[in-house]
């Protein structure tokens, strides 16, 4: 594991940026009790490998800020990505003692971790628990199924604003003007990390980019920070229905 700090400041669970949407999202008061005695915060910098595929997890946790890669190597070396985890998202399995995948810091992170035995101990006898956990696991089973449907049968435009509108919603640090409805956000991802996973060649990558900025759907300062002026509009270049039907 590389090198990482154990965050020096805890956050009070009803402070939390993910609090209604992580897996102590039913928790009642005495259960938040139960995990703070258990939790521990831990952050990585952009770039660094939280967890090698193979390796020994003594812990499990949440992703609270930040964006991290799901990655697996190939017997003969190569890497491919295989998911995102974003703000929210469970890292870990409970009664499984090694990773499954390589988890590595896209963008500096910070992570809520649970011991992992404490937490299955309470996970047992705690529904609420064990139902969120299940709820998530299951959405991402969901998401897993759509994003095979992206990669097979979407267009190259509909595949990049398919992920600009994933990022869009699930970006805890996302600012959203209620009066325009516009949406910002930085864009976790370099071109050539979007051609990966989509995919896609970094050309085509970039080429569809700047179509979605020339056609107003995006506005771009850099190359990473983005502008969604009408949410709506991005879903239907995705191919989604305008509610978030593609992902939740």
């Amino acid at each position: 594991m590389a090198h990482d700090d154990v965050h020096p400041v805890s956050l009070a669970c009803g402070d939390c940026p993910i609090r209604h949407r992580a897996v102590c999202a039913r928790c009642e008061t005495d259960e938040l009790d139960e995990l703070e005695s258990i939790k521990y915060y831990r952050s990585f910098e952009a770039g660094q490998t939280v967890i090698w595929a193979g390796d020994k997890m003594d812990f499990v946790a949440s992703v609270v800020t930040g964006i991290a890669t799901l990655t697996q190597t190939l017997e003969d070396g190569r890497t491919q990505m295989v998911g995102l985890l974003l703000p929210s998202d469970f890292v870990g399995r409970p009664g499984r003692e090694a990773a499954a995948y390589n988890v590595t810091a896209t963008t500096d992170i910070l992570m809520c971790c649970f011991r992992r035995k404490p937490f299955e101990e309470m996970m047992d006898r705690t529904p609420h628990i064990a139902q969120r956990l299940l709820q998530m696991t299951l959405d991402e089973l969901d998401a897993a199924r759509e994003w095979m449907l992206l990669l097979g049968r979407k267009t190259a435009r509909e595949k990049i604003a398919s992920l600009l509108s994933i990022v869009a919603r699930r970006d805890a640090s996302i600012k959203l003007r209620t009066a325009t409805g516009r949406m910002t956000f930085d864009l976790p991802l370099t071109r050539e990390a979007m051609a990966d996973y989509l995919g896609l060649t970094l050309e085509t990558v970039s080429r569809q980019i700047s179509a979605l900025k020339r056609d107003g759907v995006i506005e771009l300062e850099g190359k990473r920070h983005v502008t969604v002026p009408d949410m709506d509009r991005l879903l239907l270049e995705a191919g989604d229905d305008a509610d978030g039907g593609f992902l939740v």
